[in-house]
């Protein structure tokens, strides 16, 4: 079974050392191992994804002992395995003001479109609260008045609905390195409301109006701590205009309905395991 473990602690040496050791003498293959350390926050963050003998040992072992290791060292480890349990994947997804990706996701979910779970909506603001209340989602608001999020409240509800997928569902703040290496691997979904890598950052239609183009997009990415989508991209579609088409009417396309169904579709590969993410890039999955 493929498992992911991550590590995440103080900077310090050798702290990967015992969890190498534990997994390889417990008879699992390596299949990938990443490593992170920066002095100026000293931080040190590891994923490593294994082929586990499940047949020998379940992974609830697994993970006790690897969570022994971590309280020695002053680790915070966790141990995921999307085929562990046997039922659909659970997603928590995150928001700040538009309402149309999470409710996209909510109706593709209820048709049967995305064999998925909606276990609980996150937001730094309030905006999308009635869309979680419509669908009976357990609705849970991180940010203060002035939106800036509470990321520890973050990580305590992902592990507490037992997580498989964070979805960025048009939230629109950057994670911290030390959140996206705790839920490394592949479990992090972002929707960018525009083409990637030529329009990064907030304003994506802006600046690509600026630049006179008249095809707009988006792009569904996996988050990779410290790197920009590149390798990443799951799924990316665009629109064309006709030339004079006015900014706000672009963007209403853009955000209405062009983003919500790349969003949808970018899930789906990814639910229904037709990709992953190793190394760092897209692999394909084979059936």
């Amino acid at each position: 079974m493929q498992v992911t473990i991550t590590a995440v602690g103080p900077d310090n040496r050798g702290l990967a050392d015992p969890i190498v050791h534990y997994v390889s003498g417990a008879g699992a293959n390596i299949f990938e191992i990443q490593m992170y350390d920066r002095d100026s926050e000293h931080l040190f963050a590891m994923m490593m994804r294994i082929d586990w003998p499940e047949e020998t040992s379940p992974v609830a072992t697994l993970r006790k002992h690897l969570q022994e290791i971590g309280k020695l060292r002053g680790l915070e480890v966790r141990v995921w395995a999307r085929d562990e349990h046997k039922r659909l994947p659970r997603l928590a997804i995150c928001t700040t003001y538009r309402t149309e990706p999470p409710l996209a996701i909510l109706r593709a979910i209820r048709d049967g479109r995305l064999k998925a779970e909606a276990a609980v909506m996150i937001g730094n603001r309030n905006a999308c609260r009635s869309v979680a209340e419509q669908f009976d989602v357990p609705w849970s608001n991180i940010g203060n008045a002035s939106g800036e999020v509470d990321y520890s409240k973050m990580e305590k509800l992902i592990d507490e609905h037992d997580i498989d997928y964070v979805i960025l569902a048009r939230y629109m703040r950057v994670l911290p390195a030390e959140i996206c290496w705790k839920f490394a691997g592949g479990r992090i979904i972002n929707l960018h409301h525009g083409l990637l890598p030529p329009f990064p950052g907030f304003r994506p239609y802006e600046d690509a109006y600026q630049h006179h183009m008249l095809c707009f997009g988006a792009t569904i990415h996996f988050i990779v701590p410290e790197l920009d989508a590149g390798n990443q991209i799951i799924n990316q579609s665009t629109f064309n205009v006709q030339p004079g088409t006015p900014l706000a009417d672009i963007k209403r396309m853009g955000e209405s309905d062009h983003e919500p169904n790349c969003l949808v579709e970018g899930l789906r590969r990814v639910v229904d395991r037709e990709v992953e993410l190793h190394f760092h890039r897209i692999a394909r999955v084979e059936q």
